[in-house]
């Protein structure tokens, strides 16, 4: 049985990939919009207090992570 994900904000997701070199570019409403690669890959990352479960793991799936390396960069 796999560990549970730990319940972060969607700053504390942007500041974890900005330490991987991703770049914030802008945010409308409460999307924050992140890029890498000159901007070839974006995530959207909705600014909310706690990300659900399902939109994290979404959200670690784009970004070219695996729940264990999300862990360890926490």
């Amino acid at each position: 049985m796999s560990e549970r994900l730990p319940v972060v904000s969607g700053k504390e997701f942007v500041r974890m990939l900005e330490g991987l070199g991703w770049v914030v570019r802008r945010q409308t409403g409460s999307h924050i919009m992140i890029s890498q690669d000159k901007g070839q890959r974006t995530i959207s990352v909705p600014n909310h207090r706690m990300l659900d479960k399902g939109i994290l793991h979404s959200l670690i799936k784009k970004a070219g992570l695996t729940t264990k390396e999300f862990r360890t960069l926490l």
